[in-house]
């Protein structure tokens, strides 16, 4: 298998790399930088190393000749038309795998739920389009959820007890961090079957420069998500042998 680890601290360091050059560099030419952080997000590319890893997990299963579509990346959906994915794999008129890639970085009481709602309702989407036989002749593809997360004070830190005003929040929830509700959340989406694998990271803004991260959990880490991934490919290219 591909050196995982080196792979992953290089897109590591390259989203913290080319983040934090986005963002200064943002504006230079109108002479306007977006509010917050958020112009270090409209320029893209910042996840192109998370794409470049996946990529190769694919090509060492054995699909060395898949298509791997990180631009033409629209796939058409069941409750809207379509949506764009970070990454679209083919072999012919297969779809074979399905990656989404995010990070969030600050905000985190503000865009949390988004995050959530938003892997949620894709994954649901998705699912609903191929049992209607929206992609076929290909078999069920794999779908694959990687995340993110910054390392900050804001997003470790445990939570207030909350009192909800109907019915009681669920244990697992109260007085945690965003740390661990992502974690919760990426493991529940792989055990409900949302996602085929996910996998769930946390690295700072300084540390990431020189590719430092941590994988809270080792079901949600690289290995486990590349092995996955890996196998799909296997199983596709033994087939066509």
């Amino acid at each position: 298998m591909v050196n995982l680890e080196k792979k992953l601290a290089d897109a590591i360091r390259h989203f913290w790399v080319v983040r934090a050059s986005q963002q200064a560099n943002q504006g230079t030419k109108t002479g306007q930088k977006g509010a917050g952080e958020r112009s270090a997000v409209t320029g893209g590319k910042h996840g192109d190393g998370f794409i470049a890893l996946v990529s190769a997990v694919l090509r060492d299963g054995g699909l060395e000749d898949a298509e791997i579509f990180v631009r033409r990346n629209t796939l058409p959906c069941y409750f809207r038309p379509s949506k764009d994915w970070d990454l679209v794999a083919k072999v012919g008129d297969d779809l074979v795998a399905v990656v989404e890639v995010k990070a969030h970085v600050g905000s985190f009481g503000n865009n949390f739920n988004n995050r959530v709602e938003e892997a949620l309702g894709s994954a649901s989407d998705f699912w609903s389009a191929y049992s209607k036989g929206t992609f076929k002749p290909s078999a069920r593809p794999w779908l694959g959820y990687l995340l993110m997360l910054e390392n900050a004070p804001a997003s470790m830190c445990k939570s207030k007890q909350k009192v909800l005003p109907h019915y009681p929040m669920r244990d697992e929830f109260q007085g945690v961090s965003y740390c661990r509700r992502y974690e919760i959340f990426c493991e529940r989406l792989v055990r409900e079957r949302f996602y085929d694998a996910t996998c769930f990271l946390i690295s700072d803004r300084v540390g990431g420069k020189s590719g430092k991260y941590t994988e809270p959990n080792a079901e949600l880490g690289i290995r486990n998500f590349a092995a996955s991934l890996s196998a799909r490919a296997h199983a596709y290219a033994k087939l066509r042998s």
